[in-house]
């Protein structure tokens, strides 16, 4: 009873917590920008808290599945600019989310972690050039641009609150040579192995 309670609680209170839990990983991570977009990645972060937002039930077999990043892109590109904006905007948010919470279990798939930070700042980009308000082409062309230090706040949320680990220090390797998150960069010098990699390149030398 006690942890259906609990779960309540955090349904209930999730703005809540994503917006504590947002300025808490900017200021660890010491990433500056207006209030406009750590009031936008809130939102993303509360939205995609329910599965049937990141995924579609398929009405044949009952599982969750995700649309190819790629499909969604090329199909934005025939719709009308309601509809295109719409989709860049699912694509941006669920690439954002996908990156920054399950970055660790993309590593070794076949869509691996570059795909999606390549199609989701690809898709704020294009969403930065074709929306009419200048507020909200400000807000993609730096979510666009910072994509992959806003995923690293995503990442240490993630962390925190224990929905993944991140101790597999090749896996943390590869995201730090594969995206250069500055993340990564600050766990792989805490243990060592940035600090190993610099001697031994200046032993070559």
């Amino acid at each position: 009873m006690a942890d259906k309670s609990l779960n309540s609680e955090l349904i209930l209170s999730s703005k809540l917590f994503f917006e504590e839990a947002v300025d808490s990983a900017f200021k660890q991570l010491k990433i500056k920008t207006f209030p406009l977009v750590q009031t936008y990645l809130v939102s993303v972060l509360d939205y995609y808290l329910v599965m049937d937002n990141l995924f579609e039930k398929s009405d044949k077999t009952g599982r969750y599945d995700q649309k190819m990043l790629s499909e969604l892109y090329l199909e934005a590109g025939t719709l009308s600019k309601e509809k295109k904006l719409e989709t860049l905007k699912q694509l941006g948010d669920s690439s954002l989310y996908m990156s920054g919470f399950f970055g660790d279990s993309l590593s070794k798939k076949i869509i691996d972690l570059d795909y999606y930070v390549d199609m989701g700042g690809a898709a704020y980009g294009d969403l930065s050039t074709i929306t009419r308000d200048d507020i909200y082409s400000r807000l993609y062309k730096e979510i666009s641009y910072r994509f992959v230090e806003f995923m690293d706040a995503f990442s240490l949320i993630s962390q925190n609150s224990m929905i993944q680990s991140n101790k597999d220090l090749l896996k943390l390797y590869d995201k730090y040579l594969s995206t250069g998150s500055e993340l990564a960069k600050e766990q792989l010098a805490k243990e060592g192995i940035l600090n190993a990699q610099s001697k031994q390149k200046i032993k070559k030398q």
